[in-house]
């Protein structure tokens, strides 16, 4: 094989390589990566300070495919959160479970690091291993502010899940009927959230409002023109 063949060979299979190992999770391989996972986790901000000066991976994961940026987000750990952002964590990097910061923290109303991971470039389309967005569980779990704060950005309001169910499906469904999801439920109608998508079997939000005795819901949904 003539030279230049030779040397287009060996730079095509180089290109290769660092496009795999972009793909492929870095694992907590060093005392200083699990050490840095470790401190997130606790929110022992110092201790993280000192390990990212130190040049630690920020890709670096756990045993459950954590980043550090993950578990401080598990444990609501917001000025490590801060740190490690600023630091350049990706928001986006999923665990073995497909949670990512992003996802995790609109899931389970860590507002402040949601916000944080909105201004570093949450992506909104990414989804959960129940093929919902942020909002979809945020809707269920019952978290009016973290609802809010996602309906202010360019989220997909009526993204079907994988269930078959919207954000709004959810709230009716899997919610009590209590104050808490009524008011996400009139969040919704009130951002424009499509009424009458139904659910796989043909059941509207408002036939289930009415099958659960959820009237309240039941009279937002019908003054916004549900069926």
């Amino acid at each position: 094989m003539p030279v230049a063949g030779i040397r287009n060979k060996a730079a095509l299979g180089a290109a290769f390589f660092m496009l795999i190992a972009n793909f492929i999770p870095a694992h907590a391989d060093t005392a200083r990566d699990r050490a840095l996972i470790s401190a997130a986790a606790s929110g022992d901000v110092a201790t993280a300070q000192k390990l990212l000066k130190e040049g630690t991976d920020l890709k670096a994961r756990d045993g459950r495919g954590r980043t550090a940026l993950l578990a401080a987000t598990h444990g609501n750990r917001i000025e490590v959160a801060r740190l490690l952002i600023a630091a350049g964590a990706d928001v986006n990097a999923k665990d073995d479970l497909q949670d990512s910061a992003y996802l995790y923290a609109g899931a389970e109303g860590r507002n402040e690091i949601l916000k944080m991971t909105l201004a570093a470039g949450a992506d909104l389309k990414s989804t959960n291993r129940y093929g919902g967005t942020a909002l979809i569980p945020a809707a269920h779990h019952g978290h009016p502010e973290t609802v809010k704060i996602l309906l202010a950005t360019a989220i997909d309001k009526d993204h079907v899940n994988k269930l078959g169910w919207t954000a709004l499906l959810e709230a009716v469904i899997l919610g009590d009927g209590g104050k808490v999801h009524t008011e996400i439920v009139a969040l919704l109608v009130a951002a424009g959230a499509g009424v009458n998508i139904a659910d796989r079997e043909g059941v509207t939000p408002l036939a289930h409002a009415r099958r659960l005795g959820f009237g309240a819901m039941a009279r937002i949904l019908e003054a916004a023109g549900g069926r």
